[in-house]
């Protein structure tokens, strides 16, 4: 089975080479198996945006916790949303901040999706 096309979406692929290697090969690796049409081992749906339809994989170092978000809910595409260091130190909820710009490139990647589908129609 071929893998699903991977589209970063805003800033994410910046981000995520900005992390740590180790928790780049973690993430990397996670969004490949994601492409394959599985579920990573380090993901999770994450809360507010309506069940599995986006999830999140979730890494740490000793220096903190890494996660990234992506939506596997538009056909045939894993769209990469977000990519950021949890500063938190306050329960494992997702800061205000990052659900927004989550929403936001939710939206966008939406939108790239409705193009690509209609320009295929052509």
């Amino acid at each position: 089975m071929k893998p699903k096309e991977l589209i970063w979406v805003g800033q994410s692929k910046k981000a995520l080479v900005e992390l740590p290697n180790e928790v780049q090969r973690t993430i990397g690796y996670g969004l490949y198996i994601a492409q394959c049409g599985e579920m990573p081992k380090d993901a999770k749906a994450l809360k507010g945006f309506g069940g599995a339809g986006v999830l999140e994989i979730i890494d740490s170092d000793e220096a903190g916790t890494y996660r990234a978000v992506y939506t596997v809910k538009l056909a045939d595409t894993v769209f990469v949303l977000h990519v950021f260091q949890k500063k938190s130190k306050h329960g494992i909820k997702t800061p205000q901040a990052d659900i927004e710009l989550i929403k936001t490139r939710l939206k966008m990647a939406e939108d790239i999706h409705k193009e690509r589908s209609k320009n295929e129609k052509k």
